[in-house]
This record gives structure tokens, sequence and C-alpha cells, in this order.
């Protein structure tokens, strides 16, 4: 139930932050004021508890953020859990080492086989590992696209070494993290400090046994622990960072655990900070501030310490408080069509990695999932599976942040299949394992060697669908196979996020499309988040996606770099999927809020093997100029050959592969943008972009033929030709000759063809005659030559028919329709 606001909350609040002398901190009876307005009382007192809790720390009257003397340590620690019951540096070193339970990750308990394994089924990530661990111990980090970045030596943990701002060792609460005239950019600071790259020098210790790695990976931790004192820094700022940090320390432990420089007084020095992040976690949780992966990433942070590390007398309460988090979010971050719901495919892999992880890391230490909770983990990588690109690839839809739960392997940031080869494994999937291709890193570690073996024995099965609809999310995938050389699209029409959206972007209606395997138009990313505010805008904008916009607006505005101050909101008009078609319709307001109002409502066909037509309508009482852009995947290249036809171009001479571009307007011409692509976080790369601009009164229509065509021969040819009631297009390719009328429901005739359907396609032989193919899309009749193909009793979402040997073969949604037989030849 909401607080009441009065103003004698408000002053008894005021007098409180007074008594704590927080006065001269600026902004504070401010924030304090803000905690009362359009709460509920648990988030109230979750928050106060918050803000008291930092302003202890702030003001040194916690105990809990002071560095501890042993014997203060030890205090914390259950001496039952313990062999003698009796607690010393040298006894926890002794117990880590020697204790069965609980139990790491398996592949822990098998070093030799698995580094066998990783020599036989990965040779080149030995090579990989060694180069990029030296690279680290002489002082050179690949973070976020950047390469060999170098943070001084020794180490400074509070720079940035792109902008060269150092942050301030001050109470954390007290540091304008997202202000990047005072920190440069935090994400690159708290990169490093996740200290991910722990694994690799842990990797390269167990591949070649040189001592060097492990004294490498001990000092920086010890170096860490000196120089970031407990809730001092910009280090302490993010609750999420401290759990990261804490989950690569764990697994740097378990890398070093026989190691001579792991010594007592060393393992004592981490378990004491080990205990300070979990301490930070639990009171910093992101309940109410961010309520998405950083409370699920959070909770896992809890999870590992409170499972692995049994001796803290807080372990249970932190180990229950993480799977309550855990699984009490699960529900709500995960929609019924297994999307996750920030709208964000690279976030969505973050969350499949941290139930992953859980339920792995649980089910290993006797905590089991429910059926309920495998199911939705299960829904996660379905999603993956589907949208998941010919090449391997995932599209970057929404905010991507170049991080990982763990790095393991040297696969790129948007390569998602090591999740689903773990999953393979996990649920027995054959079609997880034949999109997943091939046993990941990730499984032999999470899983030891059985995993590979287990995943081996698996069948390869392709997906039993080929396209799929994720409605509640609003994600639709169109594609026409599961070869490498498949044609695959996908579209966003959902909702923008939840929240305050701040991983959206402004793409209602855009897509990207992979053609004969090859991805050549992409969401270009996302670069950055806070270290430019140009980069941010650019990468958030329509104008950066394949998309249309008007009046050089975006559809959704931004409010700052994680909010928006308006938001488009689209809705599905229709999805049909069959064998021969998948089509798509949907529409959003975000130009709604123009002087003159506008409305945009794009449409799909996908005649699966052969090509997209892209129908695009603008709705408005008054005169708007419109841009329909398409984004060209780095490497590809753009040649414009008139007004309306351009081509993407990639490979050379015979080989060489084209997408024909032809966009048919009353007006408007196609023109080159030069564009950006960030393929990973932090990293840009220049792509052409392909324009296509007009201006037309009233309800402007755009209809755009995307055909993959091949060689040196002479592509296909596309017109328009004249129609009643509606438009006509003709696409001629050598052997046939395909026809497509389009309308608004009323009778639209072209020369021998006419439909009342809002499309309808025919294929006949190059002469226009012999009819071969019809489809009808919502509509009742479909004539050629003054001869009936359909003839509905009422309209039909979809009707398919083929002419073969046996005559003409009619496919509709509704089976119990009946159909007038053509008397086509």
């Amino acid at each position: 139930m909401p607080v009441r606001r009065s103003p004698a909350s408000r002053d008894s609040l005021e007098r409180l932050l007074r008594e704590c002398r927080v006065e001269p901190v600026p902004g504070i009876l401010a924030r304090g004021r803000a905690l009362v307005r359009g709460r509920t009382v648990r988030e109230f007192c979750v928050r106060s508890a918050q803000l008291l809790a930092a302003l202890s720390e702030q003001f040194g009257l916690s105990a809990d953020v002071r560095s501890f003397n042993d014997a203060a340590f030890f205090r914390k620690v259950d001496s039952s859990t313990l062999p003698h019951g009796s607690v010393s540096a040298a006894g926890l070193l002794d117990h880590f080492r020697r204790r069965d339970r609980p139990r790491f990750f398996l592949a822990f308990d098998q070093r030799a086989a698995v580094v066998r394994e990783l020599r036989a089924r990965w040779p080149p990530s030995e090579g990989a590992t060694l180069d990029r661990a030296n690279r680290i111990l002489a002082g050179g980090f690949d973070l976020l696209g950047r390469t060999n970045l170098s943070f001084g030596r020794p180490i400074d943990w509070r720079l940035d070494p792109v902008s060269g701002k150092r942050t301030p060792l001050r109470h954390w609460r007290r540091i304008q993290y997202l202000n990047p005239a005072v920190v440069g950019d935090p994400k690159i600071i708290w990169e490093l400090n996740r200290h991910q790259y722990l694994t690799t020098l842990g990797k390269a210790y167990w591949f070649a046994g040189d001592e060097r790695y492990a004294e490498g990976c001990i000092a920086h931790l010890v170096a860490w622990i000196g120089a970031n004192p407990p809730a001092l820094g910009i280090n302490w700022v993010s609750s999420l960072e401290v759990a990261f940090r804490a989950i690569s320390w764990i697994w740097a432990l378990h890398f070093l655990k026989e190691s001579p420089s792991l010594t007592p007084e060393v393992f004592l020095q981490i378990l004491k900070s080990l205990y300070l992040h979990g301490r930070h976690v639990e009171t910093f949780l992101s309940t109410y501030s961010s309520p998405n992966t950083h409370l699920t990433g959070e909770a896992l942070g809890l999870v590992y310490l409170g499972t692995l590390f049994p001796e803290f007398k807080r372990a249970a309460r932190w180990r229950r408080t993480g799977w309550r988090i855990l699984l009490g979010q699960l529900g709500r971050h995960v929609g019924p069509d297994g999307v996750y719901f920030e709208r964000s495919t690279y976030y969505h892999r973050y969350t499949t990695d941290l139930y992953l992880h859980a339920r792995i890391l649980g089910e290993l230490n006797g905590v089991h999932m429910s059926a309920w909770a495998r199911a939705q983990l299960r829904a996660l990588l379905d999603h993956l599976l589907y949208v998941t690109k010919p090449d391997g690839a995932t599209p970057l839809l929404g905010d991507d942040d170049g991080g990982r739960l763990v790095w393991l392997d040297e696969r790129a940031p948007n390569d998602f299949r090591p999740a689903l080869a773990t999953g393979a494994v996990l649920y027995s999937r054959p079609d997880y394992r034949y999109v997943a291709g091939a046993p990941a890193e990730d499984t032999l570690w999470l899983l030891g060697t059985e995993g590979p073996q287990r995943f081996d024995r698996l069948e390869a099965t392709p997906p039993a669908s080929t396209s799929r609809a994720f409605q509640v999310g609003g994600y639709f995938v169109m594609r026409d196979g599961w070869t490498p050389d498949t044609n695959y699209l996908v579209i966003d029409c959902g909702p923008h996020g939840v929240l305050n959206c701040g991983h959206a972007h402004a793409d209602a209606l855009a897509f990207e499309l992979v053609a004969r395997g090859r991805s050549v138009l992409i969401d270009p990313g996302t670069h950055t988040y806070t270290g430019s505010l140009h980069w941010r805008s650019y990468f958030r904008s329509s104008a950066a996606h394949t998309t249309l916009t008007i009046d050089g607006e975006s559809s959704s505005l931004p409010g700052g770099p994680f909010s928006w101050r308006h938001i488009a909101r689209a809705s599905l008009v229709t999805w049909t999927s069959r064998k021969r078609l998948d089509y798509f319709e949907g529409v959003h307001d975000g130009y709604a809020r123009l002087p003159a109002p506008a409305v945009h409502r794009r449409s799909i066909l996908f005649l699966k093997g052969d090509y997209w037509i892209v129908r695009d309508t603008v709705v408005s009482d008054g005169e708007h100029g419109v841009e329909l852009r398409f984004h060209l995947a780095p490497g590809i290249a753009l040649q414009i050959a008139s007004p309306t036809v351009a081509t993407a171009l990639w490979g050379d001479g015979a080989k060489s592969s084209k997408l024909m571009i032809t966009t048919l307007a009353s007006d408007g011409s196609f023109w080159r943008e030069e564009g950006w692509a960030a393929p990973e976080f932090g990293r840009l790369l220049p792509t052409p972009v392909c324009v296509f601009s007009g201006r037309s009164p009233r309800a402007p229509e755009f209809v755009t033929f995307l055909i993959p065509w091949s060689g040196d021969q002479h592509g296909p040819r596309v017109a328009e030709v004249p129609a009643q009631q509606g438009r006509a297009f003709t696409v001629d390719d050598g052997p046939v000759h395909d026809v497509v009328l389009t309308g608004a429901g009323q009778l639209v005739e072209s020369g021998r063809f006419a439909s009342d359907g809002k499309w309808a396609w025919m294929r006949t032989g190059p002469d226009g005659t012999c009819l071969r193919e019809a489809v009808l899309l919502d509509g009742q009749r479909l004539t050629v030559g003054g001869r009936t193909v359909f003839a509905f009793p009422s309209r039909v979402e979809c009707a398919v028919a083929r002419v073969d040997d046996a005559g003409l073969q009619i496919d509709t949604m509704d089976a119990a329709l009946d159909t007038v037989p053509s008397e086509e030849g």
C-alpha cells in the first residue's frame, strides 16, 4: 500500500537525516523526500534501511566495513564447519583444499582430463589463452571491444584509460558514476574490476603449469584489496559489479587451489574481502533500484558465496536469500513465451547463463530447481534457439553491454551458442545440439568431461518448425530452413521494455535480415552507455535501425542514458506462418505525438526460398518527410543503380552474392548515408546505410522488394504496373514471372489478375500464363484471366495454391472452407 505523503512524515524524515549529520552532502534531503513519493510500505522500508546503512558506512559508524583483524574475522566463521573446531588461516586453507563438500563445477575435480579435452577439442584454445595471459601479466587487457588497454603499472583500479579520468577514493554514494565529465566511462573501469580475466590466468596455469600465472593472479587480488578499502571508490557503487567480482574470485580460487602461491595469509585476506563482498551485496540489493539482471546477478553472487563458503556464519542466509530472489524473479523476468522482460537479446543471454549456473551449482549441492523453474529456463533456451542466425550469431536487439557472467572461451560476444550447447546436455535436446553445432568450452567447465561427451551422443535434429512468433515478447522470426545458407528475418513488434525501459532502443518495427546465410541488414548494436552522449543517442535512435522515420524523428524519445520521455506502443495486427510463406503485420503509434499525428504500419510477406516484400504505410492527415533506412552489415558493399534500385554485395565474381533492394512509391529515391555499427560494446565500425527518402501527402505507401541472388548474371527485374483500386507489381527472374497485388480489401485488378485480398501473389511462366502458385492473404477471391483460383464464402486469413500433375492443390488456414476449382491450365 502507498505511504501517506503528509507534511509531518516529510518533516520527520528530514529531522532524522539532520540527526545523522548528512546536511553537507549535496541533495541528500531531496533524495530522502524522494524515498516517500509513490512507494509501498515495503519499498519505503527497504530503501530507508539501505540509506541508513550507507550513511552509517559513510560516517564511519558501521563495523562491517572496517578492515578486519584476524580475531574479528574468525568470529564471523562457524568453527563447527571445520574438522578440528578451531579457526586459523592455515586451517581454513587446508580445509578448503581437502574438503569434498560443497562441490564446485565438475571440471575442477578433473584437471588433467579437462586439459586433455581442451587440447583435443579446441586446439587453438591453449595458444590464445597463453597469449592473452602473458599480455595480462604485462599489463595489457582486452575489454569491451578494445585490445591491450593499459591501466598503469601498478594497476590503477579506478582509472578509465580511454578518457584518462580517475575517480576519487571516497564513499561510493558520493561518486557521480553516470557523469562522464567526472569518471569517464565507468563500464571500462567496472569491466576490469569484475576480474573476469582471472579465468584466463587460471586456464593458463592449468595449461602450462607455470607458477607465474598463479603468482600474477594472486598479486592482482592482493593489490586490489589494498587499493579498494571497503565501501570506498567506484568499485563498490554497483552491487552487481561486487557480485560478479566475488564470482570471479571464487573461480580463481578453484583454479589455484593447489598452487603454492595461495598461502594461508593470502587465502585469509581473500576470505575477509569475500565476506565484505557478500555483506555489501546482501545489504544493497537492487530490489527496487534495478530489479532486472542487476538483482538476479546479485542473487547468484549470494548463492555462490553461501553455497561454496559454508564456513561463514552468514552463508546459510546468503544462500537462502539468493535462491529466494532467483526463483521469485524467474516468473517476472521470463515471459510466457520465454522472452526476457527487458526485450534485449544480450540481457536475455545474461539471464540464461545466470540460471544455468544456479541450476548446475544447486544440483551439485543438493538444491534442485522445481519442474516449473526448469521449464522457465528451457523457455529461455527455446527463444535463443529460434533467434540464432544461420551463421551462429544472435542479433543484438536492444542494449548489449559487452560483458559475460564468466569468460571461458574466445567466441565473439554475439555468439550465444554455448548456452544452447550446455542446455542440450541438461535437457537432452537434439534441436539445441543441432543449432549449437558443437560442444562449447562452457559445457566442459560447467559439466566436466562428461558434458561434451553427452553432447556428442545426442542426435542432432533440426527444430521442428522454421519460423516462430514470440507474441508476448514481440519478436517474430521468419526463416526457410536450418542450413548454413538459410534466409532469415527477425522483426521487433513488442513492448518497448519494462520499468524505465533502460535497455530499450527506438526500434519499433525494425528488422534484421540474413540472405543465404549472410547477415546483410543488421541492428547496429549499442557501443556505449555513458561514455558519450552522442553515440548513446545515435545507437538508440530509430535512424540507427532498419525501420521508417518520419520528419527526422525517432519513434521513442530518450530522457537520459537509461530512460525515455516518450515511448512508442507497437502492436501485432497479423502473424501467419505456413510451409510456403510467413506473413507479419504490425503497427506503432510513436509518431502520433507529431503536430500532424501519424501512424506507421509495416507488413512483410516472406516467400520462403525466394524473397521478402515489405509494405510500409504512413497514415496521417498531414504531409511528412519519410525515410526508410537499411543498415548494412560491416563488409557488405552498397551500389545504388537507380533512384529506386540499390544492391548490397558480398563475395567476388561468380561466387558473389547480392541482395537487391527495390523501393517503389509515388515519389522518392535512394541515397547513401555513412553509418556505424558496434558488433561488440566499445568497438565502432563504419558501415553504409541505404536510405530511401520520400515526401507524399496524407497516406504515403512504400513497397520494398528484398531479393537475394547470386553470380554475375542479370538480377531480377521489379516493376510497378497499372492497377485499379490498389497497386500491382511484377518480378521477372528467368523462367518465372511473379505478380503481386496489394489493396485494402476491395477488388484490385491489374491485367489478367484480380483479387480482393490485402495481398495476392501469383507465379506463372515467363509469358504470364500457366499459373504455378498463388497466395491469398485476408481475402475471399482471386482470379487469373477471368478463371477462379480461390472463391471462399467469407474472407480467409491465408490460402495457398499450387499446380502440379494432379491439378490445383489448395491449402487454407481453415480446412473446412470450400473452394471453387480452378479452370486454369
